[in-house]
């Protein structure tokens, strides 16, 4: 067994951050999971989260100290941390800049500034999408490369783990891990809320969006929660090994046509046409296409031009094995699953449908994010 470890977890509320936080404390560590609103903590598969040696504690990354006060903070920085694993942020796109940067970018600094007090080793969550709209292969020890950013979102991701490696060099213990598009169970394709890539499968299987400006050759790369998890817990456990590099957590590229293929597979869904972005014309949508484009498309188009590589030869390396590599095959799972659970189509003749679970690809687009990380459980 490895050492018994005292962790810190915050965004544990979070779909990534509930599976790290079972992950360690199943292997006996020692967890303080750190919620914001959160009554309990839910794992993917929806089961709450067996809470023998978790601690939860409220508090909010976007104040200093955690909105602790200042003898709770005093306490916890006292505590014996050996790792902190810092899972909380927004991840949703169509925030305004102030949500990004008190969460993603101030929750960083306080709690890289709680990583110093104590002298706990850090775990960054980051994200691999922090090249921005780079082609090629991307290196997991790159970071700022005058890459253009395609949205706050990646702004503030790109500020927060420059904060880090800053923090790095004045002597803090860190490592960075950075999923890729975080989406269901490897295995089962189960995934606890529907978001980002699900909102573009919904709004074109569905023929709201059935043209949409991209290259059919750009790649989407998607990783499976458990796998994320998986990686994080064992960055935090080998954290002697790991120290001072970046983890990219990634899975097997999509290409648009492999999308198209298997989309194409399912006869009741519309399949989205894909028009090089030189060549589109969004006026020339019909009306209720062209509001679906403004309002939501815009914020993910960007991600249907990109062909890059995410290099993951430290995650090798550190003896973790790979995510799923037949990619058509994992997204089939993740649209059965859709299906099943009546996120795509109607839902099972024996279920219910109440107005809390009609999920419209609006809402989808502007609720609480779930791509991996949350705000401390905002």
């Amino acid at each position: 067994m490895t050492q018994r470890l005292k962790v810190l977890v915050t965004g544990a509320s979070g779909l990534v951050g509930s599976e790290v936080t079972a992950r360690l404390a199943a292997a006996g560590h020692e967890v303080t999971a750190m919620v914001h609103r959160a009554r309990e903590l839910v794992r993917n598969d929806g089961t709450p989260l067996d809470l023998t040696g978790v601690t939860c504690l409220p508090g909010d990354v976007t104040r200093p100290r955690f909105g602790l006060s200042e003898d709770a903070y005093r306490a916890l920085a006292g505590s014996g941390l050996d790792r902190i694993v810092h899972c909380a942020a927004i991840t949703d796109f169509g925030r305004p800049e102030e949500d990004y940067q008190s969460v993603n970018v101030d929750g960083t600094a306080h709690t890289v500034e709680l990583a110093r007090d104590s002298g706990a080793g850090l775990v960054h969550v980051g994200t691999a999408y922090v090249c921005g709209e780079r082609d090629g292969v991307i290196r997991e020890p790159e970071l700022d490369q005058g890459q253009r950013l395609a949205n706050a979102y990646e702004a503030s991701k790109l500020r927060a783990e420059t904060l880090v490696h800053k923090a790095q060099a004045d002597g803090m213990r860190a490592a960075v891990v950075r999923p890729s598009i975080v989406v269901g169970d490897e295995h089962t394709g189960v995934v606890r809320d529907y978001k980002n890539i699900y909102v573009i499968l919904k709004l074109t299987t569905e023929g709201k969006s059935r043209s949409l400006p991209g290259l059919y050759e750009a790649r989407l790369d998607l990783v499976p929660v458990d796998y994320v998890a998986d990686v994080i817990t064992r960055v935090t456990e080998r954290f002697d090994e790991a120290e001072g590099r970046t983890f990219h957590a990634v899975g097997a590229p999509l290409t648009l046509r492999d999308f198209s293929d298997v989309m194409a597979e399912y006869p009741s869904f519309h399949v989205p046409r894909f028009v090089p972005p030189t060549s589109f014309d969004a006026e020339r949508l019909p009306t209720r296409e062209r509001r679906y484009y403004g309002r939501i498309v815009t914020l993910y188009e960007s991600y249907f031009r990109r062909r890059m590589t995410f290099d993951d030869s430290h995650t090798a390396a550190l003896g973790i094995r790979s995510a799923p590599q037949n990619g058509p095959e994992f997204l089939r799972k993740l649209i059965d699953h859709c299906l099943h659970s009546g996120y795509l189509g109607a839902l099972p003749a024996a279920v219910t449908k109440t107005p809390a679970a009609t999920n419209t690809a609006e809402a989808d687009a502007t609720g609480p994010a779930a791509n991996g990380t949350d705000g401390g459980g905002r």
